[in-house]
């Protein structure tokens, strides 16, 4: 299987559901900065479609933040959705999960994070995958979707991958396994491409 075409595929199937469900435009209608962030941003979708967002605008409250989403989980698609409150935690954000079907039936997952201008994580998740972008070689985008399409199924986040890749070269499988067992998660929150 060609996994660089197969992440090109979902990545131009990822785009199109953020088109037809004019995410942009119901958040940009509350005065809302977009970027998409996570997997889609640096090209390493595989089979789990996955699509992150995050949001920003000077002042998130539930009403801002119900505004923007109504005309998305008002579509037929959407099976299911969870929200939680952050504003009062050091996150100051809203976490959208929407889970819902494409034209084709495949179901997918959109998190949208809608986050304070200004807060001790704004620009953070953007800052990594522009570093993560920026430190891959064809070599390691390779090695990366092939350890995570032998993972898939999986509830491993990508940047288990990215950093036994990128920090510590690990390339097969059976390696990945035993490193992941070994790694501390403080780790991982603190690394950095």
């Amino acid at each position: 299987m060609d996994l660089e075409a197969l992440s090109a595929r979902r990545a131009g199937e990822a785009r199109r559901l953020l088109l037809s469900l004019d995410v942009e435009g119901a958040w940009r209608a509350v005065g809302a900065e977009t970027h998409i962030v996570g997997s889609l941003r640096t090209g390493l979708m595989l089979e789990k479609r996955d699509i992150d967002l995050h949001v920003y605008t000077a002042r998130p409250d539930m009403a801002e933040s119900l505004a923007a989403m109504t005309p998305i989980l008002s579509r037929d698609c959407v099976e299911k959705v969870l929200c939680r409150n952050l504003l009062e935690t050091e996150e100051a954000c809203i976490e959208w999960h929407v889970w819902l079907r494409d034209d084709d039936g495949a179901l997918w997952q959109l998190d949208i994070i809608h986050i304070r201008k200004g807060s001790a994580f704004d620009g953070f998740t953007e800052d990594f995958a522009r570093r993560l972008s920026a430190a891959l070689t064809d070599e390691t985008r390779a090695a990366i979707l092939a350890l995570k399409s032998r993972g898939a199924g999986e509830d491993t986040g990508g940047i288990f991958y990215y950093m036994a890749v990128l920090r510590d070269g690990i390339r097969t499988y059976e390696d990945f396994c035993r490193w992941r067992r070994g790694v501390d998660a403080k780790e991982i929150v603190r690394w950095r491409p």
